[in-house]
């Protein structure tokens, strides 16, 4: 089990004074309840910067969000809303209760108290609230400060899982992030879990935020020990190497990071064929080959011991031409292959041959594609 962890119970207090935009929620709320929750609160007693703004609302969380800002984003069936003010992006959620139709659908929802809508989140740790007009108070029914402090992953009931899957690939996301173990009785609930139920959007979604995590590579591996997905090693390996690469020259800022993650891990090998094998003969074959293939697919490969891409990064990736297409149409060639057989050309005396002038290469190129 891990060692005890020391927490801020100050920091939620501490967060919502900081947050400038919130008198002017206040504000428009009136007499309406409204708490922050979830995330942010489990953040601040960890000590760390919350990122988010969640706010759970007793009462009409649309009405308040569009009060706020006429142009929200409203999701009616769930009570929720997005919106800016003053430059900040803030997240309102009614009170509310869920029903699961079958597993792994969307739930249907009912307006509620706030003790009820946290007793209907995932773990514990998410389970906490602190009023806006009295932020010293915690709002913690079901142990989650505990939890924080001990560093566990707690469900709330039995059918957590059960009733929404991607939960646990949550479990596996906050595990890796905080260095959490799993509640033995959690733990046991993994057995049930089958993310079949769920839409792939879903799934592929919660492996994104997991990909972009720093501990995403941890994440990915808990995900396969617990067995709610098969991932081989090897791909976690490539995947380590391409970040480790990504980090430095010629690789730097070519793909984000969850792309990069989810490419290495997930991708298809036979989609980087073009750039693995042998490496090109030519500076051309280079060009053509890489340029058939995104950054992310690029990063990989180099990982997996294409390192002609290094090259290609470095002396030939920034080579253009200063014709296009279109100057070929208008000297008379028809549109069709010979557009691209011109360009090639041109291309190659480019890069082999260091011919520079639009001229130079308008020639080249008319000549290969009359040819």
């Amino acid at each position: 089990m891990n060692r005890k962890r020391h927490l801020d119970l100050s920091g939620p207090a501490g967060f919502v004074a900081g947050q400038e935009v919130l008198p002017a929620v206040l504000a428009e709320a009136g007499d309406t309840s409204v708490f922050l929750v979830g995330g942010a609160v489990r953040d601040a007693l960890l000590g760390l910067d919350p990122v988010d703004l969640d706010l759970v609302v007793e009462g009409d969380a649309v009405e308040l969000a569009l009060r706020l800002d006429p142009e929200a984003t409203v999701h009616e069936r769930f009570g929720t809303a997005e919106c800016v003010v003053e430059e900040v992006k803030v997240d309102l959620a009614t009170a509310r209760t869920e029903k699961y139709p079958h597993p792994g659908s969307l739930p249907d929802v009912t307006p509620s108290s706030l003790g009820e809508d946290l007793s209907r989140r995932d773990f514990t740790i998410n389970a906490m609230a602190v009023d806006l007009r009295d932020p010293d108070e915690l709002m913690d029914p079901l142990g989650g400060c505990d939890d924080l402090e001990r560093g566990v992953l707690r469900v709330i009931h039995p059918e957590s899982f059960h009733d929404d899957p991607t939960r646990a690939l949550r479990a596996a996301r906050y595990a890796a992030r905080f260095g959490f173990d799993l509640e033995p009785a959690t733990a046991d609930l993994l057995a049930g879990v089958d993310l079949s139920s769920v839409s792939s959007q879903r799934v592929g979604a919660e492996l994104e935020l997991m990909a972009g995590e720093g501990e995403g590579l941890k994440a990915l591996a808990l995900v396969s020990q617990w067995g709610l997905l098969d991932i081989e090693p090897e791909r976690l390996v490539l995947a380590a190497d391409a970040l480790d690469l990504a980090g430095s020259d010629p690789w730097k800022g070519v793909c984000e990071r969850d792309d990069l993650v989810m490419e290495a891990v997930f991708g298809d090998p036979e989609n980087l064929a073009g750039l693995t094998g042998s490496g090109p003969g030519s500076p051309l074959e280079s060009v053509l080959r890489a340029r058939a293939h995104s950054g992310c697919e690029q990063l990989v490969a180099r990982a997996a011991g294409s390192t002609w891409l290094d090259r290609y990064r470095l002396e030939w990736a920034g080579v253009t031409l200063e014709i296009d297409g279109d100057d070929l149409i208008g000297a008379g060639v028809p549109q069709g292959p010979a557009i691209g057989l011109g360009l090639d050309a041109a291309l190659a005396a480019r890069l082999d041959e260091g011919v520079v002038g639009r001229d130079e290469q308008l020639a080249i190129a008319l000549a290969a594609a009359r040819a």
